[in-house]
């Protein structure tokens, strides 16, 4: 039997008066267990508080779209509080261990409140414990789910520019070859000064060529041209030779010297040279480019965390919400067009790390799934007296007027199950606050704007 020294020994109940111990006593009822003993089921009705006073409960339930467990032992309160708002116990329990534990009834929770206030609060402080341990647990989950789209965004627009420049770098190795082939060939041929000097000025105009490059329609017909000029010189097979030249927007012309200068055979080898020069010095502006976009992305990256700079400190507002747009672009590239009106100077936050990159990430993210993907983004930044405004709207189908009073509530989702937390906005609101700036949102069919006002840094811009 339960004694009021047991009941001591809980921390929830320590130092309360004897009287109101031995009240709780009389009201609870003691429950003994043995090892592999069920307790409670997920989805019972949830109807008491229990209070484990030996043994050991080993608790398992679906928590944020997760299976949990928690070890219960002895000392600890669990079950539903009072004031919770618990219908159904979201966990099941199972004995690890002999023991006994007290059960106090939902239905006597009224007069406990009366008869053991300071137990009540104790009660109170350990619910508004668990509710921001489960806040916790959301957000954490919210963006490991967020970095994990990110990451996944991020590995396909990284792997395209590597695959292309991996791709260009084995093609150089045959094209190589080639040039090493066809300059034995004119090796062997006895080359005068004035030959040598104009393979060498092709070659040069190749290398040189800057000029911008052209349509498919225009390259085709470019290459149809040098196909036939090829052709009409006896040189039937090397057509694949059109597609290279064409590619640095060679002209006709500037091979007809080829075949006035030289003899077949040696023109031929002089082409298939030439050509091959064309073809490395597009692979490596291949390669160049692809380089360029991974630096871009690591540099976007670096500017979205704010790598190697202080916790605290003034960030730009454009480049803030481009280097975001970069992160994203590879959901916006699927059929999102970004209208974009930014200011002509620059506007300076005072910003906490990356904190601002989340708001804008929410937002935009939230903005492509309302358009399914396709629509137009519009991003537009200004100034308003000692504020800087980001406002960030879409043409998507809108928010109702229903919804519009709860988007920023925690937990609050209209997402499928396991599409989303409820905690987006909510953080949005939260980074925003400790920006000391607000957030508002208007919305209608075809047009949802949210506008952001935070004041700005007081360093000159």
């Amino acid at each position: 039997m339960t004694e009021i020294a047991d009941l001591l020994k809980i921390p929830a109940f320590s130092g309360l008066p004897e009287d109101q111990l031995e009240w709780f006593l009389g009201e609870a009822e003691e429950l003994q267990f043995k090892a592999g003993d069920t307790l409670m089921h997920t989805g019972d009705l949830a109807d008491a508080m229990f209070v484990l006073l030996e043994g050991q409960l080993q608790a398992r339930g679906e928590f944020a779209g997760e299976t949990m467990s928690i070890t219960v032992d002895s000392g600890q309160v669990t079950g539903r509080l009072p004031f919770s708002r618990m219908k159904t116990f979201t966990f099941g329990a199972r004995a690890t261990s002999d023991g006994r534990l007290l059960r106090f009834p939902e239905s006597k929770y009224q007069a406990l409140v009366q008869k053991m206030p300071e137990l009540t609060q104790r009660l109170v402080g350990m619910m508004t414990d668990r509710v921001r341990e489960t806040t916790r647990r959301e957000q954490q989950r919210d963006r490991l789910a967020a970095l994990g789209k990110l990451s996944a965004g991020l590995a396909h627009e990284l792997n395209n520019p590597a695959s292309a420049a991996k791709r260009a770098s084995s093609q150089l190795r045959a094209i190589l070859t080639k040039i090493r082939d066809a300059s034995h060939e004119l090796g062997r041929r006895e080359l005068t000064a004035t030959q040598k000097a104009e393979i060498e000025k092709l070659e040069a105009c190749i290398i040189e060529h800057k000029d911008t490059p052209l349509d498919t329609l225009a390259m085709s017909d470019l290459e149809e041209q040098l196909d036939s000029l090829l052709r009409s010189h006896g040189q039937n097979d090397l057509w694949q030779l059109a597609a290279g030249l064409a590619q640095r927007n060679i002209q006709p012309s500037l091979l007809e010297t080829i075949f006035s200068e030289f003899e077949p055979a040696t023109a031929r080898a002089a082409l298939v040279r030439i050509a091959a020069v064309a073809e490395v010095y597009s692979l490596l502006d291949e390669i160049e480019s692809s380089s360029a976009r991974i630096s871009d992305l690591v540099l976007a990256i670096k500017e979205y965390t704010y790598m190697d700079q202080a916790p605290v400190h003034d960030v730009d507002i454009v480049k803030s919400l481009e280097s975001t747009l970069t992160i994203l672009n590879h959901k916006l590239k699927k059929g999102v067009n970004v209208v974009r009106e930014y200011p002509r100077t620059a506007l300076l936050v005072d910003s906490f790390g990356s904190e601002l990159n989340q708001v804008w990430t929410n937002i935009i993210d939230n903005a492509i799934d309302a358009m399914s993907g396709t629509g137009d983004l519009c991003v537009r930044i200004y100034r308003d007296d000692k504020c800087v405004v980001v406002e960030i709207g879409d043409n998507g189908p809108g928010i109702s007027p229903d919804v519009q009073s709860h988007i920023f509530e925690p937990f609050f989702t209209t997402k499928g199950v396991g599409e989303g937390t409820g905690l987006g906005l909510d953080t949005v609101q939260r980074i925003v606050k400790k920006h000391h700036g607000s957030i508002q949102v208007d919305s209608k069919p075809g047009n949802t704007r949210f506008q952001i006002w935070l004041p700005l840094a007081e360093t000159p811009a």
